[in-house]
């Protein structure tokens, strides 16, 4: 939900606006009717969560690579016996 606040109002609302962001709010920060600043929630984490899950993902791929045979079709054909 974007929400439109005007510039004074959000200097002086600034920890609940936050607040706000963490809810799930985003705000449209704008001077004498204008927009000037969109205030969201940091995409940081959110990187940060998927460069750990590629990193999980790949110490699972090297962990399967030195347990399989390396043959395809035997381990295709074990799957359907």
């Amino acid at each position: 939900m974007k929400i439109v606040i005007g510039s004074s109002e959000a200097r002086s609302r600034l920890p609940e606006l936050l607040r706000g962001i963490q809810a799930g709010n985003q705000y449209t920060i704008t001077s004498r009717g204008a927009a000037v600043a969109d205030l969201l929630p940091s995409t940081s984490n959110q990187e940060s969560d998927a460069l750990g899950a590629v990193s999980d993902m790949l110490a699972f791929m090297s962990e399967r690579q030195s347990d399989s045979t390396g043959d395809l079709r035997a381990l295709i054909e074990e799957g359907r016996e």
